[in-house]
């Protein structure tokens, strides 16, 4: 195993060269090799984690293709198994699990046999309820350490996994559940969030009462709710209860054995139309994935020889994002994860955004991530880090969820300089929900150079692609990756002939992942991302469809038409407008404003409430009356209109002048 200086990256690749007898000198030949030679390079990684199957796989990749590629055909698999992996032996160098810290300041610190205990107690349980391979079983819960005994639990016995936080409404959780028609529910009470308690039994009995399929309701009481209190879940069973059990059969259960892609969880990611799109990923990619993203290139791992040393690994996220996903994977290479439960910037009264840094230096976080709005808050408030704890131990910062600017990153860098960590390591990625992975990311070997992710993934056979869609470098494109990932969705859930699948990533390129975002790789490697290419709304990185707000805005009598377009662009602060018709005679004034916001809130979540509202005469449409959010989103971020918009495909082009006017004030003002 490695000094604590070491990094992963140059370990495996001293690796390679004992094992394979393959030295490369530079990391683009490196990167090179691993996405020519696929089944060599996924082989590699396989057997440089150890990665265990009772029955042998008869072939790394089947056939190089994608959709469709067939992974490690043969081999049996638990992501569940892979952690379990890492009981005794983190136990035995001294590492905690999971240390757990929510607003109001408790503490909870769950060693790796007492995780253990708990989802086998938990998943005993399941199975004694009836839930087999397949079922799914959905979740709507915050970033609590039962959530991630839920999660570890259903999954350790087949159970396929969908979670959705607690603060989104009603109706955006129904629209995802609905269509994966669930048999158990896990929910909580309520939450605390920004100082204030959510009660959130109301919204949990709505869900029930919604999903037929659910036959047993499993309830953790956040906040302490008396038997009374929950009379509307009734017949429910207490969390607290099912992960009790301490017996032989605890003691002796295994995780079950599943083929290599056996379903793992349901994800969601939300197009411009449409309900969300429920994406399966399958254990043994998410597994194989996560390991090298984690390991090779977060560096992020542990030795429990002689000279034991652990990580502590923290990424705030909610459970509605898919870092949460990427936070508990830290559990798959034995790290103590770290995760806090409420808002990173204090309350409304009181904003506080020294909130996480002074977790991380409670507890000793040596990473520490957040999305790339999380930095800049940080900056805009005057955070002081020396007046922070002791944040010593931070050796690596991690960012993602949109493109962090030059200026935070430059901010960040002369605050931990003035601490003492003068040589502070920027973790810059861009990945995705889509394959719960990262296209583009880091390497501690290489230089860092501000406003740019240090380097393209191994494995991850990404470019820039023209219009023509030909490879460019030093230019923007469109991010597209060109071969197959073991992480890519084994299917979306009720997809009838890969409609929606092919649709979502191979419409424009023939076999071709186009993934939405715009992208430049420089001459060194270097990688620069620009947002979104198409419409999806991606707020501080929480991805969501358009079409589910206008559910929520048109609801409202007095809007009769509306369009929203996400302004986020190369590290600058995230900016959505609201266009919208009312009826004759309906003013936008502060109270239709009010309401407007309101509806986003309850429907969806206050994350995606406007930076302003205007209202129009018109939204425009082309002939076939499809919303022009993309040609607007490029109009209104400086492209001319006669390179964004053919008129002749519009079915009301004169409204267009108005936004040409929009367009031309923002960029006067920039």
């Amino acid at each position: 195993m490695r000094a604590p200086h070491t990094p992963w990256i140059r370990l495996y690749q001293d690796w390679l060269h004992e094992t394979r007898g393959l030295k490369f000198d530079s990391y683009d030949a490196l990167w090179r090799w691993s996405v020519t030679d696929l089944p060599a390079f996924w082989q590699s990684v396989w057997d440089f984690f150890e990665l265990h199957s009772p029955t042998p796989h008869t072939a790394v990749l089947v056939e190089e293709k994608m959709p469709g590629a067939k992974w490690f055909e043969g081999a049996q698999f638990n992501y569940v198994q892979q952690l379990f992996r890492h009981v005794e032996p983190a136990h035995d160098a001294g590492f905690a699990a999971v240390v757990s810290q929510n607003e109001q300041g408790v503490v909870r610190e769950m060693s790796w046999p007492e995780l253990r205990r708990q989802v086998a107690s938990l998943a005993l349980h399941l199975q004694a309820q009836g839930v087999q391979p397949g079922d799914r079983v959905a979740a709507y819960m915050p970033n609590i350490a039962e959530t991630i005994v839920a999660f570890l639990a259903v999954v350790s016995i087949g159970g396929v996994w969908s979670l959705c936080a607690p603060d989104m409404g009603t109706n955006a959780v129904l629209d995802r559940f609905k269509q994966i028609e669930p048999k158990v529910l896990f929910a909580v009470d309520g939450v605390t969030y920004a100082g204030r308690e959510f009660d959130r039994v109301d919204v949990v009995a709505q869900l029930r009462a919604a999903l037929p399929t659910v036959q047993r309701v499993i309830v953790h009481r956040n906040l302490g709710a008396s038997d009374e209190a929950l009379r509307a879940l009734q017949p429910f069973t207490d969390f607290s209860d099912v992960i009790q059990r301490d017996d032989d059969a605890v003691a002796h259960f295994e995780p079950l054995s599943l083929p290599f892609e056996h379903p793992l969880w349901i994800v969601y990611s939300s197009g411009t139309t449409g309900l969300p799109k429920p994406i399966v990923h399958g254990h043994g990619g998410t597994v194989i994935v996560a390991l090298a993203l984690q390991v090779l290139h977060n560096d992020i791992g542990c030795s429990y020889d002689a000279n034991s040393w652990g990580e502590r690994y923290h990424w705030y996220s909610s459970t509605g994002w898919v870092m949460w996903n990427c936070q508990v994977a830290g559990l798959l290479n034995g790290t103590t994860i770290c995760i806090y439960d409420g808002n990173p910037g204090g309350t409304k009264d009181q904003p506080d955004w020294t909130t996480l840094w002074r977790f991380a230096g409670q507890h000793r976080v040596t990473f520490f991530g957040a999305g790339a709005a999380f930095f800049a808050n940080c900056m805009k408030a005057h955070v002081d880090l020396a007046a922070c704890g002791d944040l010593s131990a931070v050796r690596a910062l991690g960012t993602t969820g949109s493109p962090l600017s030059i200026d935070v990153q430059a901010w960040g860098t002369q605050q931990f300089a003035a601490i003492g960590t003068p040589d502070i390591w920027w973790l810059n990625m861009s990945g995705g929900t889509d394959f719960a992975g990262a296209f583009i990311g880091g390497n501690r070997e290489l230089p860092q150079m501000p406003g740019e992710m240090q380097c393209r993934l191994l494995g991850c056979s990404v470019e820039a692609w023209n219009e023509q869609g030909e490879p460019v470098i030093d230019e923007v494109g469109e991010l597209v990756c060109t071969k197959p990932l073991p992480s890519m969705p084994l299917y979306f859930l009720n997809d009838e002939g890969n409609k929606r699948y092919l649709s979502s990533y191979f419409d424009t390129y023939a076999g071709v992942w186009r993934h939405g975002d715009w992208l430049k790789v420089t001459p060194s490697g270097g990688c620069i991302i620009y947002g979104r290419s198409d419409a999806t709304i991606n707020r501080h990185g929480l991805r969501m469809g358009t079409s589910e707000l206008y559910s929520a805005v048109e609801a409202l009598p007095e809007v009769l038409d509306s369009m929203v377009v996400d302004l986020e662009f190369l590290g600058r602060e995230s900016y959505m407008p609201l266009f919208v018709v009312l009826r004759p005679h309906v003013e936008l004034d502060d109270a239709m404003k009010t309401r407007i916001n309101n509806a986003i809130k309850t429907a969806l979540s206050p994350r995606f409430i406007p930076n302003e509202i205007f209202q129009v005469q018109e939204i425009p449409r082309t002939i076939s009356g499809k919303k022009q959010e993309l040609p607007i989103k490029k109009l209104l971020l400086g492209q001319p209109i006669e390179k964004v918009v053919n008129r002749d495909a519009m079915a009301n082009p004169a409204c267009l002048d108005w936004y040409i006017a929009l367009a031309k004030q923002r960029l006067a003002q920039a």
